[in-house]
């Protein structure tokens, strides 16, 4: 006789559903994952409604009557000239957290995990960036209760000013995409801090946000005119009724919705491509 012994079955691996419905339903997890976890830290969220809310005041009430909008220094003017640079500026900083926390997942091995899933690649910076976009809605939701508590007023409809803000949350969005970048490239979260925000000054101030662009240096104002930000802000300015002053004859300041839109698609499609490569070499 001849002893047999049944040898155990070994399950497969689970996988990935294919697919872009897959890729979808694994980004939404994610996405989840993250919003579940600013919900347990709310210093997060409150911290990020701080700054943005005192840009508000001091800029309205410090800057307001010595800045010259379209000949007239009144306060009010300026805070309706003022406030889509602010949102403007608030949706774009919101970069810097979102590379801080994907440095942070990466520093606690917390992507390799992800990685041992069966799930779509790009759904862990998908979700992560989908999660940040709607903690900035939330953002700019209190961001413009304040504004109207300082006087800023609208003279538009009320889709033409919803617009303004799909295209700031839009470009909100595209900037998160470089945050993401940036927060794979460095070792520790406070790296991707630093890293997140020193190119993002530059941006916001070369730009129409905080002053007409013709004041600035003659060499420096075809660099704020074309800076994606300054077309976001012109874009808004026009769709809130607020233009305060005549723009330039630049062609992203005369058609600032369509170089919105080309601007911030383009920096969604550069950026997560890179992103979502140097997620594969950084997790291979």
């Amino acid at each position: 006789m001849t002893a047999t012994t049944d040898t155990p079955h070994l399950a497969a691996a689970p996988r990935a559903g294919g697919g872009i419905s897959g890729s979808v339903r694994d980004s939404l997890v994610v996405a989840k994952r993250n919003l579940i976890r600013m919900t347990r830290i709310p210093e997060m969220v409150i911290f990020g409604l701080i700054q943005p809310i005192m840009f508000v005041v001091l800029f309205s009430y410090v800057f307001g009557g010595s800045m010259m909008i379209g000949g007239s220094t009144s306060p009010s003017d300026y805070r309706n000239f003022l406030m889509a640079g602010i949102f403007a500026q608030t949706v774009t900083f919101a970069t810097a957290g979102a590379g801080a926390g994907i440095a942070d997942d990466m520093h606690k091995g917390l992507i390799d995990r992800f990685r041992s899933l069966p799930m779509a690649r790009g759904a862990v910076l998908t979700g992560r960036t989908l999660a940040d976009l709607v903690q900035t809605t939330l953002t700019l939701v209190v961001l413009a209760a304040v504004a109207l508590l300082v006087g800023w007023r609208t003279d538009e409809n009320v889709g033409k000013v919803l617009g303004g803000f799909a295209l700031l949350l839009l470009l909100g969005y595209a900037f998160s995409w470089i945050g993401a970048l940036i927060g794979l490239s460095v070792r520790t979260p406070e790296a991707a801090t630093s890293g997140g925000l020193i190119w993002l000054f530059p941006v916001t101030f070369i730009s129409n946000a905080f002053v007409p662009t013709e004041n600035m240096a003659s060499w420096l104002q075809p660099v704020a005119e074309w800076n994606p930000f300054s077309a976001t802000v012109q874009a808004c300015r026009e769709l809130f009724g607020n233009p305060g002053v005549s723009p330039s004859d630049a062609w992203p300041m005369q058609h600032p919705v369509w170089a919105s839109l080309i601007w911030s698609v383009l920096i969604i499609v550069v950026f997560r491509t890179l992103a979502v490569r140097k997620y594969r070499s950084a997790t291979a």
